[in-house]
């Protein structure tokens, strides 16, 4: 017997939705308060890229991004979740406009939190030099926007992961929560393959690139600070879960950062493998952690896992 839709909780339909799924506008509707979600610059507005119909390709008219604010358990937040399944959630010169001003505001407030949903391969090459531009200035955002205080909480867990200026954006954020399928990385597996051969690098290899860049990596690591299941209410409680965690932002914390990239380095550096580093962490059968369920994992990397939390 099926439960009628009116009787099932938001709570219950946010867990029983696919994060990896989900559109952007879904991820949203379930992760914030019911009914609390205010867009800026709307569809309705169609501020589209200005450089795509140059190249005959079409639009859209959020142009692949969603930003405005809502209630995360009843505390106002900002919100800004891409759209991978509309070119690959590219930052374009709309696109990184809409948040870099969604985070200058934020600078201005400085009391309301900022939740970016990753969603991203990079830049659009029909844009480059406006979308190169655009993460630049989005970077200079996030660090202004944490200099006032502001928590900047990335949630990684879409189709297209995070890549390209996305995994440098994400880098800069205060806090980041991954699900498996949130691939993390500046270059994607076929950059790497093209610039390097397919020897150093074998695009095709699904299992290889999951467990390189992929969200248990990335946790394990400290990349990421919380791993999360893949559905939109385990991104909820993560995004509640760090920004109660966060601390005050400053140069303490980027020193902290340096020295621990240092460590990470020096430990292993020589790992040629994902496998050989979980094993130097002293995981037993290494080999079996990309078939762990999630709370099965969960509860090795809160044992094993580095964090980032007191670094970032």
């Amino acid at each position: 017997m099926t439960t009628p839709l009116e009787d099932v909780t938001p709570a219950e339909r946010a867990r029983s939705t696919s994060f990896y799924e989900a559109s952007a506008r879904t991820r949203l509707e379930l992760l914030l308060d019911a009914g609390s979600f205010a867009e800026f610059i709307g569809p309705e507005q169609r501020e589209v890229s200005p450089h795509l119909k140059i190249f005959d390709l079409p639009e859209q008219f959020d142009d692949g991004i969603v930003v405005g604010h809502g209630r995360l358990d009843d505390s106002p937040v900002f919100v800004a979740a891409q759209e991978g399944r509309f070119m690959g959630g590219a930052f374009g010169e709309v696109h990184g406009a809409k948040l870099i001003g969604l985070l200058r505001a934020a600078s201005q407030i400085a009391s309301m939190p900022v939740l970016i949903l990753f969603d991203t391969g990079g830049v659009r090459l029909q844009e480059a030099n406006a979308g190169e531009l655009a993460i630049a200035e989005i970077m200079r955002a996030v660090m202004e926007a944490r200099s006032a205080g502001v928590k900047v909480v990335g949630l990684i867990g879409g189709r297209s992961g995070c890549y390209g200026g996305g995994g440098l954006i994400a880098g800069c954020c205060s806090a980041l929560a991954v699900s498996e399928p949130g691939r993390i990385a500046v270059s994607g597996p076929e950059v790497i393959e093209t610039n390097r051969g397919v020897e150093e690098f074998d695009s095709r290899d699904r299992a290889l690139v999951w467990r390189t860049m992929g969200g248990k990596h990335r946790r394990l690591l400290g990349a990421a600070d919380v791993f999360a299941d893949d559905n939109v209410q385990d991104f909820r409680e993560a995004a509640l879960e760090l920004l109660g965690l966060i601390g005050p932002f400053g140069l303490d914390r980027l020193k902290a950062e340096q020295e621990r990239l240092a460590d990470r380095l020096s430990r292993y550096g020589a790992c040629l493998d994902a496998v050989d580093i979980w094993a130097a962490q002293g995981i037993a059968h290494a080999e079996t952690v990309p078939q762990l369920p999630a709370d099965q994992f969960i509860t090795l990397a809160d044992r094993i896992g580095r964090t980032s939390r007191d670094a970032r």
